[in-house]
């Protein structure tokens, strides 16, 4: 029997994920989230909502990754994953795939360039 002034089960335990995330291991529907997907909230947090909603909705006001969001909130990205799905799904958020890294030019060009330069 657990001590009633117990209260470890709000430090992450799993009967809190469950509560938080109504018992699903995965979205409702396919979001196609990984760590690195970004989250932007379109407006601000609304009165009645679930208090990680509205945690995430606030800390999203810019861009912020999957990862990020989780490590902030304290949470599983499994956890973060299932409740960002909610989001989408109400449309609080929008995601985006992050802005790939620049394509660099070819090693020929860069070496013709550096070698023009040692010319002048």
């Amino acid at each position: 029997m657990s001590d009633p002034g117990d209260t470890s089960w709000e430090d992450g335990s799993p009967e809190r994920l469950y509560v938080i995330t109504g018992g699903r291991s995965v979205p409702l529907d396919r979001t196609g989230l990984d760590l690195v997907t970004l989250i932007v909230a379109t407006s601000g947090p609304r009165p009645g909502m679930q208090p990680e909603h509205a945690a995430i909705v606030r800390l999203c006001q810019s861009p912020l990754s999957v990862a990020e969001i989780s490590a902030y909130l304290g949470l599983p990205v499994s956890v973060v994953t299932v409740l960002l799905g909610d989001l989408l799904t109400a449309k609080r958020v929008v995601s985006r795939a992050p802005v790939p890294p620049a394509r660099l030019p070819d090693v020929a060009l860069i070496e013709a360039v550096i070698d023009g330069l040692r010319k002048l």
